[in-house]
């Protein structure tokens, strides 16, 4: 399962289980994460491939900041309730 970095991605498994994170870049077979709150963009989190799941959004990588991050990642983590 390959994942492009600036992707959506859903945690299945861990401590972070349901919370959403993109796709910073990769070490090695293992995806880093990030969040922009927990996990900042300087000290991304390696993932194991099989507890992520992908979503169909991919954001843009050029000049992300860990703010700019959080509010993508906002609707995902926070959404709205009827």
């Amino acid at each position: 399962m390959e994942i492009i970095t600036g992707t959506i991605v859903k945690s299945t498994s861990g401590h972070d289980k349901n919370s959403f994170y993109v796709i910073v870049g990769y070490d090695g077979e293992k995806p880093l994460i990030a969040d922009g709150r927990r996990r900042k963009l300087e000290k991304p989190k390696a993932k194991n491939p099989k507890h992520i799941s992908k979503t169909n959004t991919v954001i843009g990588m050029e000049k992300l900041t860990d703010k700019k991050l959080r509010s993508c990642l906002h609707s995902f983590n926070f959404p709205v309730k009827e």
